[in-house]
């Protein structure tokens, strides 16, 4: 035997593992923030006031997110890393706006009307963002396209409840938000069920690709 053949005899197997779909992650992280901030916005227990979610908004919704975009980067799905990454930053942004030590709520302070056209336009900007996610999910699958749906009603309404001061418009957005965070819910177990290691899976209502 060469020596050669002797250092290959002994070299060690190295193993390389596939990737792991980030899909289950960053849906679970958007929708566990997005069903505590809609509660919020449909005034459950009394609680009207949206400071809570600031943790969540930041860790969970934000940079959870952010993480499972990078990782669909890595594993080849451009559709899902936009849309994670950029929801993760606007839970990141969203909860900017919160806390008091950004400033972005006290530089309304002498003009506290531009405040709710403020958060309508930054909401409005979103709602557009949402809009063309659909579009890009109408070849993906039935729940993609029912939670791109439903998350651009929630904020076409959130925006509508800031710019007409109206709360009744802003609970219709809360209540679109926690249906929207449920589709998120499913879809997160749907993804996290493979047939290999469940005992059965949940179906996402694939649409046919073009040849």
């Amino acid at each position: 035997m060469s020596q050669i053949d002797l250092e290959k005899s002994h070299s060690p197997v190295v193993s390389h593992r596939r990737l792991g779909n980030p899909g289950p992650l960053g849906l679970f992280s958007f929708a566990s923030t997005t069903f505590i901030l809609s509660l919020i916005n449909v005034q459950a227990r009394g609680v009207a006031t949206p400071n809570v979610v600031v943790g969540m908004a930041i860790f969970v919704g934000g940079l959870v997110q952010l993480l499972a975009g990078m990782w669909e980067f890595a594993v080849g799905n451009t559709f899902g890393a936009t849309a994670f990454s950029s929801y993760g930053g606007f839970w990141m942004s969203y909860a900017t706006i919160l806390i008091p030590g950004s400033g972005i709520i006290d530089a309304y302070a002498t003009t506290p009307e531009e405040l709710p056209n403020a958060l309508g336009i930054y909401l409005i900007a979103w709602f557009m963002f949402t809009f063309m996610m659909l579009i890009g999910a109408l070849r993906k699958n039935v729940s993609f396209i029912a939670l791109f749906a439903f998350l651009a009603a929630t904020f076409a309404l959130l925006a509508a409840g800031q710019f007409t001061a109206k709360v009744n418009i802003t609970k219709a957005g809360g209540a679109l938000g926690i249906v929207t965070a449920f589709i998120a819910y499913y879809c997160a177990v749907s993804q996290l069920l493979v047939r290999e290691e469940s005992f059965f899976t949940l179906p996402m209502g694939d649409i046919p690709k073009r040849d």
